[in-house]
């Protein structure tokens, strides 16, 4: 198979599998989508499904934030994780958009990134997730999965990113990052992964990683 045939392959396997995709964090616009993504660094969607509720109940827009103080957004949010760092990101971030943007959350990725504890991937999401534009975010199983795949040599995110821009067509980006990331969680994961029902890994994965699967399956024989 070409690398094109390769490609071509797992767009259609994941559309196969995902024709309707769900998204992971729970929102109702861009504001609380940029507020659940920021939760999520080095934490787990379900974890953050849960507290975001608790939070927006109390705050669900920049406004009602800031008359929040950073240690009662700090108790909320403090399940998720380096919580004293996030509820300054959130409180600080809240006063910006409120200072330059009316409230409104900006479309621009530059923009976005200046933002306190936004960094490029939250503001990628944010973008193609509530605005519709073309962006290609990667998190762990997409970076993953670039790398079983033979896509990417796995050196880093960013060129993970810049691999995926280059091999996949843009108006695919928004819907193929998040197909990626399902499939990751449901066949493809990190721990406890069975090539046998990995099938796009299993078709067209790098030769390395599927010698390195099968020669640890026979070990732990």
């Amino acid at each position: 198979m070409t690398k094109t045939e390769k490609v071509n392959f797992a767009i259609n396997k994941l559309k196969e599998l995902y024709p309707t995709i769900p998204v992971p964090l729970e929102h109702k616009d861009p504001y609380t989508l940029l507020i659940a993504v920021l939760l999520s660094a080095q934490s787990t969607d379900v974890r953050v499904n849960k507290i975001t509720p608790l939070l927006f109940e109390r705050a669900d827009n920049p406004y009602d934030m800031v008359k929040l103080t950073v240690e009662e957004i700090r108790e909320i949010i403090k399940p998720v994780g380096l919580s004293p760092m996030k509820s300054k990101g959130i409180y600080g971030l809240s006063q910006i958009l409120i200072d330059k943007y009316q409230g409104q959350v900006p479309q621009d990725i530059d923009l976005l990134e200046e933002l306190p504890s936004v960094g490029h991937k939250t503001a990628s999401v944010v973008v193609s997730q509530a605005f519709g534009i073309p962006a290609f975010p990667v998190d762990t199983h997409i970076h993953r999965l670039m790398y079983r795949w033979g896509f990417s040599n796995g050196k880093n995110v960013v060129q993970t990113e810049k691999d995926a821009k280059r091999l996949f067509p843009k108006e695919l980006w928004n819907d193929l990052h998040l197909q990626i990331i399902w499939y990751g969680r449901d066949y493809s994961p990190a721990r406890g992964w069975n090539l046998e029902k990995d099938i796009i890994t299993r078709t067209i994965g790098r030769k390395k990683v599927l010698e390195e699967y099968y020669k640890t399956k026979k070990t732990r024989k």
